[in-house]
C-alpha cells in the first residue's frame, strides 16, 4: 500500500513525493501491484496526483482503497476512478463496515458494469460475507482475517501504555489465521 501516513487522504507536495518513492521502490522489488487513493480538501479524488500515481505504477495493476470511503459524491468518484484506469475499488460502501455499506457496494457494482472490480472490504468476517457477496454481486472481497494472540514476552511492564486505551493490548498480537482465511475462501468459493 501506498500510503506515507495514517489520518486523512490529503496530502502535502513532500508527502506526494515520498509516495513517488514509494511506488518506484515497490515496482523494483517485484510488487504484484500496488492499492493507493488520494482526495481533495472537497473530498473528491485527486485525479491529478492519482494519474501521475498511476503511471508511475504502469504496468501493475492498481486498487483505490478506502480512501473512497470519504468522497463526498461516491457515484461520480467511480467514475472519476474508471476514467483514472484503476482496476479495482476497496469500499466499505462509504460506511463504518461493508456490511453497513451493503446497499451503496451493490449500487457501485451495478453502476461499474465489469469496468472496475468493486471490492468489498471492511468488517468482514465469517460470520458476514456469504451475506456481503450475495448482497452486494461482488465478486471479490478484502478482509484481515486475523486472530489474536499473546505475546511470548515473560517480563510485562504493567505501568506504561504505547498507545491509547481502545488499541491492542501491549502483550497481544493480531496475526493473519490461515483457519479463517480457509474458511472465508470456502465460503466465498460457495457463494460465487
Amino acid at each position: 500500500m501506498i500510503r506515507p501516513r495514517g489520518g486523512d487522504f490529503l496530502y502535502t507536495d513532500q508527502e506526494m513525493e515520498v509516495m513517488q518513492k514509494d511506488v518506484e521502490l515497490m515496482r523494483s522489488h517485484g510488487a504484484d501491484g500496488l492499492v493507493l487513493g488520494a482526495l481533495t480538501e472537497d473530498g473528491q479524488v485527486d485525479s491529478e496526483l492519482c494519474m501521475e500515481l498511476l503511471a508511475a505504477s504502469r504496468p501493475l495493476p492498481v486498487t483505490f482503497h478506502r480512501a473512497f470511503d470519504m468522497v463526498r459524491d461516491p457515484a461520480a468518484a467511480l467514475e472519476t476512478l474508471v476514467s483514472l484506469g484503476f482496476q479495482r475499488l476497496l469500499t466499505s460502501g462509504c460506511d463504518s463496515s461493508a456490511l453497513e455499506g451493503l446497499p451503496l457496494i451493490k449500487r457501485l457494482v451495478d453502476q461499474a458494469k465489469g469496468r472496475i472490480i468493486i471490492m468489498p472490504g471492511g468488517g468482514i468476517t465469517e460470520r458476514n460475507l456469504q451475506r456481503v457477496l450475495e448482497g452486494s454481486g461482488a465478486q471479490e472481497f478484502h478482509c484481515s482475517a486475523r486472530s489474536s494472540r499473546e505475546s511470548a514476552m515473560k517480563f510485562r511492564n504493567t505501568c506504561v501504555t504505547m498507545a491509547s486505551s481502545c488499541s491492542a493490548p501491549e502483550y497481544g498480537l493480531k496475526v493473519a489465521d490461515v483457519s479463517k482465511v480457509r474458511t472465508l475462501n470456502a465460503i466465498a468459493k460457495n457463494t460465487l
